[in-house]
C-alpha cells in the first residue's frame, strides 16, 4: 500500500544535529515572514505568503537529532474552495544516518492528492525541501520567501 501523504527525501553530508538545527531555522529556508517562536515543543508560529496562504503551526514533537513535527492549528488559502484544507494536518521531519550521510524524510501527513491544493502545495514543498532546506543545511544559505515590502 502506498502512502498518499506528500513526502520528499533529501540526503546531506552534514550531521543529524546540523540538519535539525537548520529545519528549526524556518526563516532560513521557508519564509522570512514567520512570526513567533519555532524552537521548543509548544511554540507556535504563523506563516503567510502574500494573500494566498496563511497558517499557524505548533511544534508538537522534537526528538533531538531524529524527529521534528508541527501541527497545523489554523489555515487559510485564498485559492481553494475549502480554505482550511491544511488544518489538523501534521508536518514531520524524520532524520537518520545512512552511511556517511544524513537523510531527512519529510512528510506532510494529511496533504493528500484528493485536496484541491495538492498540486500547488506539493510543488511548493518540493522546492522548499529539495532546494532551499537542502541548501541551508549544506551551505548555510537557503532561499526562503523574502520579507514582503510594505505598501
Amino acid at each position: 500500500m502506498s502512502n498518499p501523504n506528500y513526502t520528499a527525501t533529501i540526503s546531506v553530508d552534514q550531521s543529524p544535529k546540523e540538519a535539525i538545527e537548520a529545519i528549526r531555522n524556518v526563516r532560513g529556508w521557508w519564509s522570512e515572514e514567520i512570526e513567533g517562536s519555532t524552537a521548543r515543543v509548544g511554540d507556535e508560529f504563523r506563516y503567510h505568503f502574500q494573500t494566498l496562504h496563511t497558517c499557524t503551526m505548533k511544534l508538537v514533537e522534537l526528538v533531538p537529532d531524529k524527529r521534528l513535527a508541527w501541527l497545523v492549528t489554523d489555515n487559510h488559502f485564498n485559492f481553494t474552495e475549502d480554505k482550511t484544507e491544511w488544518k489538523g494536518t501534521k508536518v514531520v521531519f524524520d532524520i537518520s544516518r545512512k552511511g556517511h550521510q544524513t537523510e531527512i524524510h519529510f512528510t506532510h501527513e494529511g496533504l493528500v492528492p484528493a485536496y484541491e491544493c495538492y498540486s500547488v502545495c506539493s510543488d511548493a514543498w518540493g522546492s522548499y525541501i529539495r532546494g532551499s532546506l537542502k541548501s541551508l543545511i549544506a551551505t548555510g544559505k537557503g532561499s526562503p520567501n523574502p520579507k514582503e515590502k510594505a505598501n
